[in-house]
């Protein structure tokens, strides 16, 4: 049936996003390929919701999905990467680093397929919020990596949210109590949407988007007693 498919080709709409935003980075349109991603990941999120609408879920396409993400989410931010070290790192060879982002990607989702614990929240950071931290800093186009301060700085966020991929971190679920809306059910919810709005207000620039993944990192850690129970 075609209606078991769509939530497949929504899918492939997100690989396709992927490759595109792979080829641009290679090219050096590092925010085409930074909205590529945007875009690539939108599709992800509405796949799964397609799937769960039409009753149509499979294992299918739970394997095709992972292998879209590891290209959009993880090839792709590695080629933005590697392209802002190459071009503006004092030493363009540190660039190799950014090979390791997709490597760690695909064993994340790969970790994330088997794990059965994570119905409620994530252990580990989920692969498309990797991407964002590349797609605010490669959008904003005010954060180059043109001094060793910056390129360690660069390393050093690389390979945090590598490990972080596949760490055992437990990350709260986005997602509301829409039965009870009260501050005591969703206070981390809450608590995240205002940070974000603060981030917003104060920096009005695409880099908020990677600074909004680094702010949901750190609550929670530091909530996460509470988000993991």
């Amino acid at each position: 049936m075609i209606r078991r498919q769509i939530p497949n080709l929504i899918t492939l709409c997100n690989l396709l996003c992927g490759v595109i935003a792979s080829y641009v980075a290679v090219t050096g349109q590092v925010r085409m390929a930074a909205l590529f991603i945007c875009l690539g990941i939108l599709f992800d999120f509405f796949d799964g919701l397609a799937a769960r609408l039409l009753g149509v879920s499979s294992p299918m396409g739970k394997e095709l999905d992972s292998l879209a993400d590891v290209v959009t989410s993880g090839v792709a931010p590695a080629m933005i990467m590697l392209r802002l070290l190459a071009d503006n790192a004092p030493d363009p060879r540190v660039a190799a680093v950014a090979f390791l982002i997709p490597l760690f990607s695909a064993y994340r989702l790969a970790k994330f397929n088997l794990d059965t614990r994570q119905s409620h929240s994530f252990l580990g950071l989920p692969v498309p919020s990797q991407a964002l931290v590349w797609v605010g800093i490669a959008a904003s186009g005010h954060w180059l990596p043109d001094s060793w301060p910056m390129v360690a700085a660069f390393v050093v966020l690389s390979l945090v949210l590598d490990v972080l991929m596949v760490s055992e971190l437990s990350l709260f679920s986005l997602k509301f109590n829409f039965r009870d809306l009260s501050w005591r059910s969703n206070s981390v919810q809450y608590l995240f949407l205002v940070g974000c709005a603060l981030i917003i207000a104060l920096l009005r620039d695409w880099i908020a988007v990677s600074f909004i993944i680094i702010w949901y990192i750190i609550l929670s850690a530091i909530t996460r007693r509470r988000h993991a129970q």
